[in-house]
């Protein structure tokens, strides 16, 4: 067995046991955590959401963008492979994870991952926030 054989069948072996086990978690999230606990959690987080002065979401950003591009991409490239699909109709998950990822602006996804970066964004449904000021065009006047 050549070393890329290797490395195939072993990332193919770890991708089935997330799949394995992300599903299993997805499973007892959607049977025991009740629908009100999940949505006084969702308030919670949007007043927590409000308060926070937008200078400190600003700086978080400005470092999630100092990683590398590698880094990054990679971290998209594991969402996308390691997640199994039947966990999308888990609406519990898909509302957690948007709740996260609603404030990863555009201008941190590299580009060599913009359409792995879409595909997920249109599987966990996750809004775009506006990002500080609009464009500006020419005058209409």
């Amino acid at each position: 067995m050549t070393p890329s054989e290797s490395f195939v069948m072993r990332r193919s072996s770890i991708r089935d046991f997330s799949h394995r086990v992300i599903a299993l978690e997805v499973k007892a999230v959607d049977a025991w955590i009740p629908r009100r606990l999940l949505l006084l959690s969702i308030c919670a987080v949007d007043r927590l959401d409000r308060r926070v002065p937008p200078r400190v979401k600003t700086t978080i950003v400005q470092r999630i963008g100092r990683l590398p591009e590698d880094v990054r991409a990679s971290l998209i490239e594991a969402a996308d492979e390691f997640v199994p699909e039947d966990v999308d109709n888990s609406w519990k998950f898909c509302s957690v994870l948007a709740g996260i990822c609603k404030y990863i602006p555009e201008t941190v996804i590299p580009m060599c991952s913009a359409e792995k970066w879409e595909r997920l964004r249109f599987r966990y449904h996750i809004p775009t926030l506006i990002e500080g000021t609009q464009p500006r065009g020419p005058s209409l006047n």
